[in-house]
């Protein structure tokens, strides 16, 4: 699984296997998503593209530290 695809905050044995919660891309997604919105109103496919690139930036430059 790569880490991508991994969940954000796992809560394993609390809930069946289908039920892991966000994964880190959609977890980045959406905090980027917010910082973005700050700015005022703009076009929601805009922010989702623009908000899953820096979430896929972010995952890349985490991916170089290991």
């Amino acid at each position: 699984m790569k880490n991508a695809d991994m969940p954000a905050m796992p809560q394993y044995g609390k809930f069946d296997d289908n039920s892991k919660g966000l994964t880190k891309r959609e977890y980045f997604a959406a905090m980027a998503m917010q910082g973005l919105l700050a700015y005022g109103p703009r076009q929601a496919s805009d922010v989702a593209h623009s908000a899953l690139q820096k979430a896929d930036a972010l995952l890349t430059e985490l991916e170089k530290t290991k």
